[in-house]
C-alpha cells in the first residue's frame, strides 16, 4: 500500500472516530438533558400537536395568534380534564360498588371451596397423603417438612414484599403529586409561548443550521410524524379486533353485558404485561371455584385464542401502519422485549422507525460519504 493510500485510510479512520464520538457525545448529552428540560420538551410537542388547529383558526378567525393558542389549550386542557373526571368518577363508582358486593363474594368463593374440599375425591386424596405421609422414614419426614416449612416461608416474604412494594408506588407516587403539578403548569405555560412564536423559533433554530442539515431535518421529522400517527392506528385496530373477537365470543357463550365487557377488554388489553389477562384470569378462576366449567372451558378457549390473534396479527398490522417490514418489525419486537423487557416492545419498533426515517432522509449515506472522503 502506497504513502497515498495510508493517508487516506488514517485520514478516513480520523472521520470513523469523529463520527462515532459526535454520536457518543450526542447521547450523553441528551441523557443528562432530558431530565432536566423534560417539562420543556412535553411542552414542544404540545406546540407540535396543537399547530395547525392554531394556524387555522389564526387564519379563518382573523384573531391574534396568542388568543388562537390560548383558546385551543383551554379547549385541550378542558377535554383532557373532562376525560379524566369521567374516568376518575366512573372506577369511584364501580369501585363502591365492588366492595359493596366484596363481602358477599368472598362468602360465596368461601362456601364453594369449602364444598370443593368437602367432596369425596379431595378427602380420599387427603387421606392417601396422610397415609403415605405416615409411611415415610423419619429421616424423610423431617426433609418433607423443611421444604414445605420453607416453601411457605418463601411464599409469605413474597407476600410481604409485594405489599411493601405495592404500598411505596403508592406513597411515591403521592409524594410525586406536587412536583408533577409543578411540571403541568411549566409545561402548559411553555406551550404556550412556544406556540405563540412558533414559527419566529422554527425561523431561528434553521439559521442556526445549514440548509442541507434543515432539508434532513424536515424529511426525518416528517417520516417520524407519518410513523406516529400509523402507531396510533396500529393500536387502535389492534384494540378493535380484540374487542370484536371479545364480544363474538362472549355472545356465543351467552353471557350478559357482551358488549361492555368486550370494549372494556379491548382497553384493557394496552395494560403493560397484563393484557386481556386482567379480565380473563380472574374471571376463570371465580367460574371455576362457582362449579361452571363450561364457562371456565369457554373463557379459556377463548382467552387463548384473543391472545394467539394479538401475537400474530401485531407485527403485520403494526409493519402495514408505520410503514416497515413485517419481518424487521417482528425482530425489533423481539429483540426489545429480550433487551429492555416490556418496554423493549415499543423501544423496539421505535428505533427501527428512527433507523428507517434516518436511511430515508439519506442521513446514514451522507454519514458514510464524509468518513468515505479523501482530503483535500
Amino acid at each position: 500500500m502506497t504513502a497515498d493510500n495510508w493517508v487516506v485510510r488514517l485520514f478516513q479512520v480520523i472521520r470513523f472516530l469523529w463520527v462515532v464520538l459526535c454520536i457518543v457525545a450526542t447521547y450523553l448529552a441528551v441523557r443528562f438533558l432530558t431530565p432536566l428540560l423534560f417539562p420543556f420538551l412535553i411542552a414542544l410537542i404540545i406546540a407540535l400537536v396543537i399547530n395547525r388547529p392554531v394556524t387555522w383558526l389564526t387564519e379563518k378567525g382573523r384573531i391574534p395568534r396568542w388568543l388562537s393558542v390560548l383558546v385551543i389549550l383551554l379547549f385541550l386542557l378542558a377535554l383532557i380534564g373532562g376525560l379524566a373526571t369521567l374516568v376518575i368518577a366512573a372506577v369511584v363508582v364501580e369501585t363502591g360498588e365492588l366492595l359493596q358486593r366484596l363481602p358477599g363474594l368472598i362468602n360465596e368463593l368461601t362456601g364453594y371451596v369449602q364444598q370443593l374440599i368437602s367432596q369425596e375425591v379431595l378427602t380420599n386424596l387427603y387421606d392417601r397423603f396422610a397415609f403415605f405421609y405416615a409411611q415415610l422414614d423419619e429421616s424423610y419426614r423431617q426433609t418433607l417438612d423443611e421444604n414445605i416449612s420453607a416453601a411457605l416461608h418463601t411464599i409469605s416474604n413474597a407476600g410481604k414484599e409485594m405489599a411493601l412494594d405495592l404500598l411505596n408506588f403508592v406513597k411515591n407516587r403521592l409524594l410525586a403529586l406536587p412536583d408533577t403539578a409543578t411540571m403541568l403548569v411549566i409545561s402548559v405555560l411553555a406551550a404556550f409561548f412556544i406556540s405563540k412564536d412558533f414559527y419566529l423559533w422554527q425561523t431561528r433554530f434553521r439559521r442556526l443550521l445549514p440548509s442541507g442539515v434543515n432539508s434532513r431535518i424536515d424529511q426525518v421529522v416528517k417520516t417520524l410524524r407519518g410513523a406516529l400517527v400509523g402507531f396510533i392506528k396500529a393500536q387502535l385496530s389492534l384494540i378493535s379486533i380484540t374487542a370484536a373477537i371479545v364480544i363474538v365470543g362472549l355472545l356465543i357463550l351467552r353471557v350478559e353485558y357482551a358488549v361492555t365487557i368486550g370494549l372494556l377488554t379491548g382497553l384493557v388489553d394496552l395494560l403493560p404485561y397484563l393484557g386481556t389477562g386482567t379480565v380473563f384470569v380472574p374471571w376463570i378462576v371465580y367460574a371455576f371455584f362457582k362449579g361452571e366449567y363450561s364457562l371456565v372451558i369457554g373463557l379459556s378457549i377463548l382467552y387463548g385464542i384473543v391472545v394467539v390473534v394479538r401475537q400474530v396479527i401485531e407485527p403485520k398490522v403494526v409493519a402495514d401502519n408505520v410503514g416497515l417490514d413485517p419481518l424487521l418489525t417482528l425482530i425489533a419486537l423481539f429483540v426489545g422485549l429480550h433487551l429492555f423487557g416490556f418496554w423493549g416492545l415499543i423501544i423496539g419498533p421505535v428505533s427501527l422507525v428512527v433507523i428507517n426515517a434516518l436511511v430515508r432522509a439519506n442521513v446514514l449515506a451522507d454519514l458514510w460519504a464524509y468518513i468515505k472522503g479523501k482530503p483535500s
